[in-house]
């Protein structure tokens, strides 16, 4: 049976089974690859961004999955129309997983752009209540197809060496919910999974946000998975 993403509105408990399935598919990918990620970390010498983003492609490919051909657009590392499978249902999905690289002291946070979501951010800044939305679609419609939007997020934690080397500490992985899944997850400015993000509006620089993955965990422990690195063992927190 393949199920209209529309239906997913009013079907949330699904769309958050889709979610958990997508950062199921993400992790393992990350994991299987543990050993060659601390070592591109310790002999690249790009940025640690742009390091982080190969290493999110180069996993996800090795992975492999079901491809629709549909481009996707926007500011996101691994973009892929696809099939997602499921014993009782199928349905198509535009997965977009990002890439995020920050010395270990930043670890408890990611920084995204509104570009990357399709949430409405809603949280206190500077004593003020905000409501900024996001620019992606919970539902993209693609000539005559339609996609449940899903977003995923990747971050490394590093120390910085002497020479410059870059040290590996463990990875993240954040499932950031679809707008369509806004109340439960930000209702309002004050019950939010935001922390104000680094941008500095007094310079006239795009709105951005932190994501707090403690925040995030609080209201579903599986979105916000920890990957040790090699040989420690992974476990999937449920």
């Amino acid at each position: 049976m393949l199920i209209h993403p529309q239906d997913l509105k009013e079907d949330l408990d699904r769309l958050e089974e889709i979610e958990r399935a997508s950062l199921r598919l993400v992790v393992q990918a990350l994991v299987d690859f543990r050993e060659d990620v601390v070592a591109i970390f310790q002999e690249e010498s790009d940025l640690a961004a742009d390091i982080g983003e190969d290493i999110t492609r180069e996993a996800l490919d090795r992975m492999g999955m079901s491809k629709i051909d549909q481009r996707l657009f926007g500011k996101m590392d691994y973009k892929r129309a696809r099939y997602l499978f499921h014993p009782e249902y199928a349905i198509k999905q535009a997965l977009f997983v990002d890439s995020k690289a920050e010395k270990v002291g930043g670890k408890g946070t990611a920084t995204l752009q509104t570009s990357q979501l399709s949430m409405m951010v809603r949280q206190v800044r500077s004593g003020q209540s905000v409501n900024v939305p996001g620019k992606l679609p919970p539902l993209l419609r693609l000539k005559d197809h339609e996609f449940i939007t899903t977003t995923i997020f990747v971050k490394y934690n590093y120390d910085e060496k002497r020479g410059g080397r870059k040290a590996l500490s463990d990875m993240m992985a954040a499932a950031v919910p679809n707008g369509f899944l806004q109340e439960k997850y930000n209702p309002n400015c004050h019950d939010t999974i935001w922390i104000a993000g680094r941008n500095a509006p007094s310079r006239g620089e795009e709105f951005r946000v932190r994501l707090s993955f403690h925040r995030l965990k609080d209201k579903a422990k599986w979105r916000v998975q920890k990957i040790p690195l090699s040989p420690a063992e992974f476990h999937w927190q449920d």
